[in-house]
C-alpha cells in the first residue's frame, strides 16, 4: 500500500486530491497538511511514501518544506510530488533542487496523477520532458540560479552520454536505443551515475547535467 500526504493551503483542493488516493488501488491517504511545516510535521510522523506538495503555502512554502524533508536522515526516504498551477513557475526548479522527485501541473487528469504517484513510489522521477527541460534552461540561464560546484569527477565516457540523454528527457527504452545497448545496461550507468553524482534520482541528474556544466541551458 502507497501511503500518500496531500499538502495544500486550499481545503478543497486537499480533500479532492485525499479523495482521488484513497478509492485507487493500492493507495490510502495518511494525512492532510495547509502548509509547509505542518507538512513537514506529519512526514516525519507517518513517514508517508509519496507527499503531494504545493508550492505556495503559508507559514512555509513548498521549496523550504521540500528541502527540509529531504534532507533529514529521518524523512530521506520520502518522496515529493509538486504541484503547481504553472508549467513555468520559478519556485518548481528551486524544489527540484531542494530533492523533489518531479512536478505536475494541478490540471493533470486523474488518472495521470495516480500514474505519477506510483512513479515516484517507485523510486523513479517524474519529468514530463517538453515541461522540464524547458523550465530548468530557462531558471539555470538566469542570473539568480548560479550554477552549482557540480563535480563529474570519476564519470566516464558512456555514463556522461548517459547523463546527457536523461537530460534532453530521454526514457531508459529511448536510451538503449540511441546507444544500442540493453536496458540493464542503461540501468547500471543510471546507478552509478547517482552514486557518483550523490543523487537521488533521475531529477536530480538533470539538475546536475545543467549545473555542471555539461548541458548549455538554452
Amino acid at each position: 500500500m502507497i501511503k500518500v500526504l496531500v499538502a495544500d493551503d486550499q481545503a478543497l483542493v486537499r480533500g479532492s486530491f485525499r479523495v482521488l488516493v484513497e478509492t485507487a488501488p493500492g493507495l490510502t491517504a495518511v494525512g492532510e497538511a495547509s502548509g509547509g511545516k505542518e507538512a513537514v510535521e506529519l512526514a516525519a510522523r507517518e513517514l508517508p511514501d509519496v507527499v503531494l506538495m504545493d508550492v505556495r503555502m503559508p507559514e512555509m512554502d513548498g521549496i523550504e518544506a521540500t528541502r527540509l524533508i529531504c534532507g533529514d536522515p529521518a524523512t530521506s526516504g520520502v518522496r515529493v510530488l509538486i504541484l503547481t498551477t504553472f508549467d513555468l513557475d520559478e519556485y518548481v526548479y528551486g524544489a527540484l533542487r531542494a530533492g523533489a522527485s518531479g512536478f505536475l501541473l494541478k490540471d493533470t487528469p486523474p488518472s495521470d496523477l495516480l500514474g505519477a504517484i506510483r512513479v515516484v513510489a517507485g523510486g523513479e522521477a517524474l519529468l514530463a520532458p517538453s515541461v522540464t527541460r524547458r523550465l530548468i534552461a530557462e531558471f539555470t540561464r538566469r542570473p539568480e540560479f548560479p550554477l552549482g560546484d557540480v563535480s563529474l569527477h570519476g564519470v566516464t565516457e558512456r555514463e556522461l552520454e548517459v547523463l546527457l540523454l536523461i537530460a534532453r528527457g530521454l526514457s531508459n527504452t529511448e536510451i538503449a536505443e540511441r546507444l544500442n545497448v540493453g536496458m540493464a545496461t542503461v540501468k547500471t550507468h543510471i546507478g552509478r551515475l547517482l552514486y557518483k553524482l550523490d543523487a537521488r534520482d533521475r531529477a536530480q541528474l538533470v539538475i546536475a547535467a545543467y549545473e555542471s556544466g555539461v548541458v548549455k541551458a538554452g
